[in-house]
């Protein structure tokens, strides 16, 4: 299949039923917060206003990232529940997210539900040899950002270097199969090869992890999201996020029933403004493609794709750490906004929770008193 002969959008059927998903769990979400809790929403008008005025597929002209603290199991799609109704039932406007492969992917049903629901399927670095920064899926994040036609989809063990030997999976726009996989062995849909998915929205939670404490800490960020902002063309909007309350629906302390959310709590879901891009990450954007440039085998991959030296170079770390902390930063605005003092500047950085935590445990109670989640 030529590359101008990519399809416009999935089939009237996978549309269909991605719509009744995300409108359905969408719809629950707001019943619970605004009939079985106390939920109060800041910043609202201002995202809606960013939701309406992306509503035109055709019109979009980048994609948009939104970033929170993760405080429980719930958190999404229960904080997309402050959304009007009729935001859910348009998946083309609906956020895409990244859930864990062992979690959320561990048989037909839920791989079914996951995939109609927009969740990417995300492998954790604990729990597979194919997850990291550099898996098939963050990929197809980046792509889900940026504007296709993209020509390749690269193999989990060949995204980086063309100098491999190893071929890719499938070339979706040459075979006709719109799939990509994440190890190898199992097929997942390749959203971003339909045109309506261009300049998608993304959210991510770059802590990772679930962490509840009563200072309410984060946890370090993971580079992931850097990724997103650096590679992603032309450059996304961010919009930062702080939620409270869900970790009070579904703590990890809780007992028996532990499926069943806890009503009757109070819920706060905050929106930033939207993050001056040029000013915050314009000049981590300008030096990441001084370093593509200075690549001459990065010249001719595909989104998403990245030579060796762009994956593991010192300046390539550098820029994933300094554009991590900055993100870090735009949600602490809105933490302070929630009335709440500032962080030890220590708390975003590995080592504090390398020496600090539960020496060597993943999750449940750590040492500091905090809890901790592995999603």
């Amino acid at each position: 299949m030529p590359l101008a002969e990519a399809p416009a959008t999935p089939s009237l059927l996978w549309r269909t039923v991605s719509a009744c998903t995300c409108g359905v769990a969408g719809g629950l979400s707001r019943v619970f917060l605004f009939g079985a809790s106390k939920t109060e929403v800041g910043g609202l008008d201002g995202f809606l206003d960013t939701l309406d005025q992306r509503k035109d597929v055709n019109g979009r002209e980048k994609g948009l990232i939104t970033v929170s603290n993760h405080v429980s199991v719930l958190d999404d799609p229960l904080i997309w529940g402050v959304l009007p109704f009729r935001y859910h039932w348009n998946p083309d406007n609906m956020r895409w997210s990244l859930g864990s492969y062992d979690i959320c992917f561990q048989n037909k049903i839920l791989s079914g539900f996951f995939t109609f629901g927009q969740v990417l399927p995300t492998h954790r670095s604990a729990h597979s040899q194919h997850g990291g920064l550099f898996q098939p899926t963050i990929t197809q994040a980046i792509r889900l950002l940026s504007s296709g036609p993209f020509t390749r989809i690269p193999h989990p063990a060949n995204t980086t270097s063309p100098s491999l030997s190893s071929p890719d999976i499938s070339d979706p726009f040459s075979s006709g199969h719109l799939t990509y996989s994440t190890n190898g062995v199992d097929t997942f849909p390749a959203p971003s090869a339909y045109a309506n998915r261009k300049h998608s929205w993304v959210h991510i939670f770059p802590e990772g992890k679930v962490h509840q404490k009563e200072d309410k800490t984060m946890r370090y960020f993971k580079w992931g999201v850097a990724r997103l902002i650096l590679e992603s063309e032309p450059c996304p909007d961010v919009v930062p996020m702080w939620i409270e309350g869900p970790e009070q629906i579904m703590h990890e302390a809780r007992e028996w029933p532990r499926f069943v959310p806890r009503p009757f709590r109070n819920v706060s879901v905050t929106f930033g403004e939207k993050v001056d891009m040029d000013e915050i990450f314009g000049d981590l954007r300008a030096r990441w493609r001084g370093l593509k440039q200075a690549e001459p085998a990065a010249q001719g991959l595909d989104m998403g794709e990245l030579t060796d030296a762009m994956k593991y170079g010192a300046e390539a770390v550098a820029l994933r750490k300094e554009c991590t902390m900055r993100v870090r930063s735009e949600i602490l605005k809105v933490r302070r906004k929630r009335g709440l003092p500032d962080e030890d500047p220590k708390a975003g950085l590995v080592d504090t929770w390398r020496v600090e935590g539960g020496k060597g445990k993943r999750e449940g109670k750590m040492e500091d008193g905090s809890w901790v989640k592995d999603t």
